[in-house]
Protein backbone atom coordinates (compact mmCIF):
# COMPACT_ATOMS: atom_id res chain seq x y z
CA UNK A 1 0.00 0.00 0.00
CA UNK A 2 1.30 3.25 -1.20
CA UNK A 3 -0.14 5.52 0.87
CA UNK A 4 0.15 3.49 4.50
CA UNK A 5 2.99 4.40 6.02
CA UNK A 6 1.90 8.03 6.11
CA UNK A 7 -1.41 6.67 7.04
CA UNK A 8 -0.04 4.57 10.39
CA UNK A 9 2.22 7.19 11.24
CA UNK A 10 -0.22 9.79 10.96
CA UNK A 11 -2.58 7.63 13.75
CA UNK A 12 -0.13 6.50 15.83
CA UNK A 13 1.45 9.95 16.08
CA UNK A 14 -1.45 10.58 18.43
CA UNK A 15 -2.93 7.97 20.90
CA UNK A 16 -6.22 9.84 20.17
CA UNK A 17 -6.52 9.18 16.77
CA UNK A 18 -5.95 5.72 16.74
CA UNK A 19 -8.57 5.57 19.33
CA UNK A 20 -11.03 7.13 17.56
CA UNK A 21 -9.91 5.48 13.99
CA UNK A 22 -9.96 1.77 15.82
CA UNK A 23 -13.74 3.13 17.33
CA UNK A 24 -15.20 4.21 13.58
CA UNK A 25 -13.74 0.62 12.52
CA UNK A 26 -15.56 -1.48 14.86
CA UNK A 27 -18.98 0.79 14.04
CA UNK A 28 -18.37 0.25 10.70
CA UNK A 29 -17.63 -3.97 11.12
CA UNK A 30 -20.94 -4.13 13.56
CA UNK A 31 -22.93 -2.06 10.52
CA UNK A 32 -23.82 0.79 12.45
CA UNK A 33 -21.09 3.58 11.55
CA UNK A 34 -23.28 6.79 12.11
CA UNK A 35 -22.36 9.30 8.94
CA UNK A 36 -20.71 11.90 10.51
CA UNK A 37 -17.91 9.30 11.11
CA UNK A 38 -18.49 7.19 8.05
CA UNK A 39 -19.70 7.80 4.76
CA UNK A 40 -19.64 8.44 1.03
CA UNK A 41 -18.56 11.00 -0.59
CA UNK A 42 -19.88 10.65 -3.65
CA UNK A 43 -20.31 14.55 -5.37
CA UNK A 44 -20.48 12.64 -8.84
CA UNK A 45 -21.46 9.23 -10.30
CA UNK A 46 -17.65 8.22 -10.93
CA UNK A 47 -17.25 8.62 -7.05
CA UNK A 48 -20.26 6.15 -5.49
CA UNK A 49 -17.85 3.89 -3.84
CA UNK A 50 -15.52 6.65 -2.41
CA UNK A 51 -16.03 6.85 1.27
CA UNK A 52 -14.49 8.90 4.25
CA UNK A 53 -13.34 7.82 7.86
CA UNK A 54 -14.09 10.89 9.73
CA UNK A 55 -11.82 11.63 12.70
CA UNK A 56 -12.75 14.68 15.01
CA UNK A 57 -15.03 17.01 12.97
CA UNK A 58 -14.80 20.14 13.94
CA UNK A 59 -11.28 20.31 14.96
CA UNK A 60 -8.83 19.29 12.97
CA UNK A 61 -11.02 17.40 10.83
CA UNK A 62 -8.94 14.88 9.43
CA UNK A 63 -10.36 12.10 6.77
CA UNK A 64 -8.85 9.05 5.51
CA UNK A 65 -10.69 8.43 1.99
CA UNK A 66 -11.80 4.68 1.12
CA UNK A 67 -13.02 2.63 -1.51
CA UNK A 68 -15.74 0.63 -0.56
CA UNK A 69 -16.35 -2.85 -2.35
CA UNK A 70 -19.61 -4.93 -1.26
CA UNK A 71 -20.32 -8.54 -3.74
CA UNK A 72 -23.69 -9.78 -1.94
CA UNK A 73 -23.36 -13.26 -3.86
CA UNK A 74 -19.96 -13.60 -2.07
CA UNK A 75 -20.97 -12.20 0.90
CA UNK A 76 -17.88 -10.10 1.22
CA UNK A 77 -17.96 -6.36 2.42
CA UNK A 78 -14.50 -4.94 1.67
CA UNK A 79 -13.16 -1.23 2.55
CA UNK A 80 -9.56 -0.07 1.46
CA UNK A 81 -8.29 3.03 3.15
CA UNK A 82 -6.59 4.96 0.23
CA UNK A 83 -5.24 8.12 1.02
CA UNK A 84 -4.87 10.84 4.56
CA UNK A 85 -6.41 14.43 4.42
CA UNK A 86 -4.94 15.42 7.79
CA UNK A 87 -6.60 18.75 7.85
CA UNK A 88 -10.27 19.28 5.96
CA UNK A 89 -10.97 23.09 5.98
CA UNK A 90 -13.97 23.69 3.97
CA UNK A 91 -16.95 23.57 5.42
CA UNK A 92 -18.39 21.49 1.45
CA UNK A 93 -16.09 19.90 -0.53
CA UNK A 94 -13.16 22.12 -1.59
CA UNK A 95 -11.13 21.85 -5.06
CA UNK A 96 -8.37 19.53 -3.52
CA UNK A 97 -10.93 17.09 -1.60
CA UNK A 98 -12.45 16.46 -4.72
CA UNK A 99 -9.19 15.80 -6.82
CA UNK A 100 -8.33 13.17 -3.78
CA UNK A 101 -11.81 11.81 -3.92
CA UNK A 102 -11.36 11.58 -7.69
CA UNK A 103 -7.94 9.93 -7.53
CA UNK A 104 -9.36 7.56 -4.77
CA UNK A 105 -11.97 6.53 -7.01
CA UNK A 106 -9.59 5.62 -9.80
CA UNK A 107 -7.14 3.10 -7.81
CA UNK A 108 -7.67 -0.42 -8.72
CA UNK A 109 -6.87 -3.60 -6.73
CA UNK A 110 -7.58 -7.38 -7.26
CA UNK A 111 -9.30 -8.67 -4.03
CA UNK A 112 -7.99 -12.05 -3.52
Amino acid sequence: MENGPDILKFLNANKANLIKFNKVVELILEGRAPRELYDKENFDKSCGHVTAIKLFKGKKNPRIYCQQYSDKDKQIFVIVIAELLEKKTAQGLSKKERTIIRRVAKYEYELL
